[in-house]
C-alpha cells in the first residue's frame, strides 16, 4: 500500500507536503486508495501501473479533489492560529501553492470536458449512449479478444431474444393484445435490435480504441434487459389470456363434437322412425294369423257399400295408415270422446299387406256404433300411374337413387337434409289426402286425421264452422317470421317467386276439415297436378306433402281456433299442460312417436290411455301399459 501511495503522491502533490505530515497523508490516502480500488475492482498491480502511466485526466481529477479535501480537513482540525502559522510557514506555503494549482488543474480539465463534449462524436452519431461498465470492470482493462468475445455473445443474446419477442408479439395478436401497449411494445424493442444487431458489425476491435464497442455493449444490455422486463411483466397477461384463450378452443371443440353427435343421433332416430318395432310387426302377423285361421268370421257379405259410408248427414273422417295400432288409437279416441258416437263414420285406408290385420283389427270390438269402413289403395282404380305424378315419379331413377340409395350423402351432416329423404314423403299413402274428393264423391265435407294424433274432445264442431267459401279449415303455425311460405317453398325459383308471398303464414296438416264441394269448384286436384308435375326435379321444394298442400290450398284456407289442433309433442317437450289440456286435437308430429321407444316419457299417457291392451293379441306381443 505504501508504494501505491507514494506513486499516486508523487505524481500529484508536491514534496514538501508529502514530507510534512507524513502519518495524517499516508491514512486517508490509503482510505481513499482503497475505495478507489474497489469502487474501479482492479488489481493493486494493474492500479500502480496506471498511475505511473499517468492514467488519464478522471485519475488526475479524482486524485486532485482528494487531497483537496484532506486539506479542508486539516483546516478543520487545527486551530486558527495553528493553521495561519502553517500557512505562513515554507511548508504551508508549499502545499498552498500545491493545493492553489491543482484548483486551476481541475477547472482547466472541467472546461476541457465541457468543450470536447459540445462536438458530436462517432458514438453520438450512431445514436448509442455514453458508456458506463455494467460488468463491474473498468474498459481499459478488457483486452480486444475479450471485447470482441462479449460482442458475439452480446449480439447472440439479441437474436435470441428478439426471437421471443416476435413469438410474444404474435401470440399477443392471437389472443387480441391489440388495444394494449404490448404488442408496441414488442414490436419497438426487436426493431432496436434489429438495428443493434447490423451496427455490432461495424466496430474494429482489433485496434487500440474500443471505447466505442464498450459504449454499445452498455447499451445493448440494456436492450437485453428491457426485453427481460418486459416479457416478465407480460407473464401475468399471456397467463390469463392463454387460460381463456384454451378455455375458448375447447368450447369450440366441444362444440364440434356435440353438433356430430347430435346430428349422428338425428340419424339414428330417423332410422327408428322408419323401423317397424318389434312389437308391432307381432301384431299385424297375429292378426294376419287370426284372419287366415277363421276366414268365414271376417268375411264381407256386402257387396255394395253400407249407405251410412256415403251419407252426407254424418260426420265422416278420412284416416290413411298402415299402422295397424297408431289407427286403432286414433279410431279410439274419436269413438270414446264423441257424443253420439254412432253418427260418426271413420274412412281407412291401407295398404294391401296390411290391409287383413286391419280389417281383423276392428272387428274385434263394437266401437260404441261408430262406422269404420277398411279399404286397400288398390281398391280406388283411378289411382294409378297416368293419372297420378308422385306414381310416375316413384318409377324415376333419379328419385329411387335420392331415397332408396346407399349413398346417404351428407345424412349425418345435415339432419334438415335428412329429414326429407324419408321414401315416406313419395309414398301414395301420404298423397291420398289430395284425392278426397275423388274417393268419396257423395260426401260434403270430411275430416283429415293423421294417425299420429289423439283426439280429446267431441269433434262435430267442426262441421259447424262457416268456411267462408274456402277449401281447407286448418290451425296456422305461423308466429313472427317462423313457418311462412318462404321456410318450404324455394322462393329463388322464378315460378315461385312470382306466385307465392313468402311472407304468407303456414298452416297444419293432421288435422284439417275439409269442403268437398269448394275442393270440386276449385279444381284443386288438378293445381297439385300441376305443381307436382313441375317439382318432379325438386326444384319449388324440397318433397313432403305440406308444400304442395301449402300451394295447392293457397288463399283458401280457413284459419281455424289453435285450440283444435296442438302440435309438437312428437319433439317439442316443454309444450304447456293447460295448452295440451285444451287441446281438441295434440299431434304428435315429429320423430318421437308415442309408440317407438323414442318417444317424450311426459306424452306418452295421453296416447296409451286409448291402446287396447286387454285384447289377446296385445298381451301376447309384450304390450304393456
Amino acid at each position: 500500500m505504501e508504494s501505491l501511495i507514494s506513486c499516486c503522491l508523487t505524481y500529484t502533490v508536491p514534496t514538501p507536503y508529502n514530507d510534512s505530515r507524513p502519518e495524517t497523508v499516508d491514512v486517508l490516502a490509503n482510505a481513499f486508495l482503497q475505495g478507489l480500488i474497489e469502487s474501479a475492482g482492479q488489481s493493486k498491480s494493474m492500479f500502480v501501473q496506471d498511475c505511473s502511466n499517468g492514467a488519464g485526466k478522471e485519475m488526475r481529477y479524482a486524485i486532485a479533489f482528494s487531497f483537496y479535501e484532506i486539506f479542508v480537513y486539516e483546516m478543520a482540525r487545527s486551530r486558527r492560529r495553528a493553521a495561519l502559522s502553517f500557512i505562513f510557514s515554507f511548508k504551508g506555503f508549499a502545499a498552498t501553492i500545491a493545493v492553489v494549482g491543482f484548483f486551476f488543474f481541475t477547472c482547466s480539465f472541467i472546461l476541457s470536458v465541457h468543450v470536447d463534449s459540445s462536438t458530436p462524436t462517432d458514438h453520438e452519431v450512431l445514436g448509442l449512449k455514453r458508456y458506463e461498465p455494467s460488468d463491474g470492470r473498468h474498459p481499459l482493462s478488457l483486452t480486444p479478444n475479450a471485447i470482441e468475445a462479449q460482442l458475439k455473445e452480446t449480439v447472440r443474446s439479441m437474436v435470441d431474444y428478439q426471437g421471443l419477442l416476435l413469438i410474444h408479439g404474435s401470440m399477443a395478436r392471437k389472443l387480441k393484445l391489440e388495444n394494449t401497449k404490448l404488442v408496441k411494445n414488442f414490436a419497438e424493442i426487436s426493431m432496436n435490435f434489429t438495428d443493434l444487431i447490423k451496427k455490432a458489425s461495424h466496430y474494429d476491435v482489433s485496434g487500440s480504441n474500443t471505447t466505442l464497442a464498450h459504449r454499445f455493449l452498455k447499451q445493448a444490455r440494456e436492450k437485453v434487459k428491457s426485453a427481460k422486463q418486459l416479457i416478465s411483466k407480460s407473464k401475468g397477461s399471456f397467463d390469463s389470456q392463454l387460460k381463456i384463450q384454451k378455455l375458448k378452443d375447447t368450447i369450440f371443440g366441444l362444440e364440434e363434437q356435440m353438433i356430430k353427435l347430435k346430428n349422428r343421433g338425428e340419424f339414428a332416430k330417423s332410422i327408428a322412425t322408419k323401423a317397424i318395432p318389434r312389437n308391432l310387426h307381432c301384431l299385424a302377423l297375429r292378426l294376419m294369423q287370426e284372419r287366415i285361421e277363421n276366414p268365414i268370421r271376417y268375411i264381407n257379405k256386402q257387396t255394395k257399400p253400407r249407405k251410412e259410408f256415403e251419407d252426407p248427414n254424418l260426420y265422416h273422417y278420412a284416416i290413411f295408415s298402415d299402422n295397424v295400432l297408431a289407427a286403432s288409437v286414433v279410431v279410439n279416441s274419436v269413438v270414446q270422446n264423441a257424443k253420439e258416437p254412432w253418427k260418426h263414420v271413420l274412412h281407412i285406408v291401407t295398404e294391401r299387406t296390411t290391409l287383413a290385420a286391419m280389417k281383423v283389427m276392428f272387428k274385434l270390438k263394437d266401437h260404441s256404433g261408430a262406422h269404420i269402413e277398411v279399404k286397400a289403395v288398390e281398391d280406388y282404380k283411378f289411382l294409378n300411374s297416368s293419372y297420378v305424378p308422385v306414381l310416375r315419379q316413384q318409377e324415376s331413377a333419379e328419385l329411387q337413387g335420392y331415397y332408396y340409395g346407399s349413398g346417404l350423402e351428407n345424412s349425418t351432416s345435415d339432419p334438415s337434409n335428412l329429414k326429407f329423404r324419408n321414401p315416406k314423403y313419395l309414398s301414395i299413402m301420404n298423397h291420398l289426402r289430395f284425392y278426397l274428393p275423388e274417393m268419396y264423391p257423395k260426401l260434403h265435407k270430411i275430416l283429415f286425421l293423421d294417425d299420429d294424433v289423439v283426439v280429446q274432445k267431441d269433434m262435430t264442431g267442426l262441421w259447424e264452422v262457416d268456411m267462408d267459401g274456402k277449401v281447407n279449415g286448418a290451425v296456422e303455425t305461423c308466429f313472427g317470421s317462423f313457418h311462412r311460405y318462404d321456410k318450404y317453398l324455394k322462393f329463388d325459383h322464378p315460378l315461385i317467386k312470382e306466385t307465392f308471398d313468402p311472407k304468407a303464414c303456414a298452416w297444419a296438416y293432421g288435422m284439417n276439415i275439409f269442403d268437398l264441394d269448394a275442393w270440386r269448384r276449385d279444381n284443386c286436384t288438378e293445381k297439385y297436378h300441376y305443381w307436382q308435375e313441375l317439382n318432379g326435379n325438386r326444384t319449388l321444394w324440397r318433397l313432403g306433402t305440406l308444400p304442395p298442400g301449402l300451394i295447392t290450398f293457397y288463399s283458401t284456407t280457413k284459419p281455424l281456433d289453435k285450440s283444435w289442433h296442438v302440435l309438437g309433442l312428437g319433439y317439442n317437450p316443454r309444450l304447456s299442460e293447460e295448452k295440451i289440456q285444451n287441446a281438441a286435437v295434440v299431434h304428435y308430429n315429429g320423430d318421437s312417436k308415442p309408440w317407438l321407444a323414442t318417444a317424450i316419457p311426459r306424452y306418452q299417457p295421453l296416447w296409451t290411455k286409448y291402446v287396447d291392451y286387454d285384447l289377446e293379441f296385445f298381451r301376447g306381443c309384450n304390450f304393456a301399459p
